[in-house]
């Protein structure tokens, strides 16, 4: 991985810590709640997908400096938000926090499958599950529906990102160039569907009433 990527990583790790740190404040979480949301946040996704690749041990375990990414988010956001002054303010950083994560992570993802071998198809899906999976398990410790199951634009802006990625990169483009491309449409897509609340169409079998 080149120092760019890794240090976007590293970045990315931080602002998802961020989003899993903010949602055990919802909570009303002890100090070791937020960091166990937190850092399930970060490394969730990457984990799932390290462990379905066969990539053990997992990337964090190998190198600590994602677990003082974790540490140090934790840390500052519990002493920057703590007042009561502050006490609104996460809940309008949140959903842009969790879209540049996100887009982040789907392209992180979709590179390292592609260096260790893997088609451009599962690719793709193991960029949707890094962006995606961490979230996942945040929702799920939450006691919540993860976002990506509701009719939410989520999963499909991963997949969009992670599709442009792959092609960018087979049509010759460069990999800082393909990143770039691919990230920010993918951050596009989810930016935009926060600001105008749009959404995929729900499945809804349940019964009307005449």
């Amino acid at each position: 991985m080149s120092q760019w990527i890794y240090f976007f990583d590293l970045w990315g790790t931080a602002v998802f810590a961020l989003t899993g740190a903010l949602a055990a404040g919802h909570h009303r979480m002890d100090p070791f709640g937020v960091l166990v949301l937190a850092g399930v946040t970060a490394v969730g996704g990457g984990s799932i997908r390290d462990l379905l690749m066969g990539s053990t041990p997992v990337f964090w375990l190998q190198d600590t400096n994602y677990i003082l990414a974790i540490l140090i988010t934790v840390a500052l956001t519990l002493l920057l938000l703590r007042s009561n002054n502050n006490r609104n303010a996460p809940w309008f950083i949140l959903p842009v926090a969790d879209a540049f994560g996100l887009a982040l992570f789907t392209i992180i993802g979709t590179e390292k499958a592609l260096l260790l071998g893997l088609d451009e198809i599962s690719a793709v899906i193991m960029g949707v599950v890094t962006g995606i999976g961490g979230g996942i398990l945040r929702d799920v410790i939450c006691r919540q529906v993860p976002m990506v199951l509701r009719t939410e634009i989520y999963a499909t802006a991963c997949m969009i990102g992670a599709i442009c990625y792959v092609l960018f990169l087979s049509a010759g483009f460069d990999q800082k160039t393909t990143m770039f491309i691919a990230m920010s449409t993918a951050l596009f897509i989810r930016l935009a569907a926060i600001r105008w609340r749009l959404s995929l169409p729900a499945f809804d079998l349940s019964l009307k009433s005449s």
